[in-house]
């Protein structure tokens, strides 16, 4: 079996190999430079497609409010509550906006505020009873309608 001996190889001397330690330094700040720069672009492509994914999820959800408001005319309607007035509603004090809904139905004596949901959560309903509570104070301070109604519709 040949043995195997570990010498060191003559012929570099100390200058030799302290240009190659600094070349090699200097290469390695070039690939830092080379990978900071693409995952600045990763991030940029990440935080595009993010916001394009956002906002097909909005779209899709104004499609979804719009095809169930369609039928909450009807649906109320053979409840008894005969709606003159509905669409999405921001309510605004001191211009700030202090509750949304999307779908408002009222006729004067009533005031429905919709929340549609596709999976509908206990946090969901809280947060749709708080809602009522601040569109109930807005009408109230304007005297607007004497019955605020809250509904939650989740859509199968």
């Amino acid at each position: 079996m040949a043995e195997i001996t570990m010498e060191p190889q003559m012929g570099l001397d100390f200058e030799q190999v302290w240009a190659a330690l600094m070349e090699l330094r200097e290469s390695g700040k070039e690939t830092d430079r080379q990978m900071k720069e693409s995952h600045a672009e990763t991030d940029k492509e990440i935080k595009a497609l993010s916001k394009n994914i956002g906002g097909l999820n909005n779209s899709l959800g104004k499609l979804i409010d719009e095809m169930f408001s369609a039928r909450l005319w009807d649906k109320f309607d053979s409840l008894g509550y005969e709606f003159t007035k509905g669409g999405n509603a921001k309510f605004i004090e001191n211009k700030r906006i202090i509750a949304e809904t999307d779908v408002f139905l009222e006729n004067g004596e009533y005031a429905m505020p919709v929340e549609v949901k596709t999976h509908l959560t206990k946090e969901d309903v809280d947060e749709h009873t708080e809602r009522i509570g601040l569109i109930r104070g807005y009408m109230d301070r304007r005297r607007l309608a004497e019955t605020v109604v809250g509904e939650l519709c989740p859509i199968a």
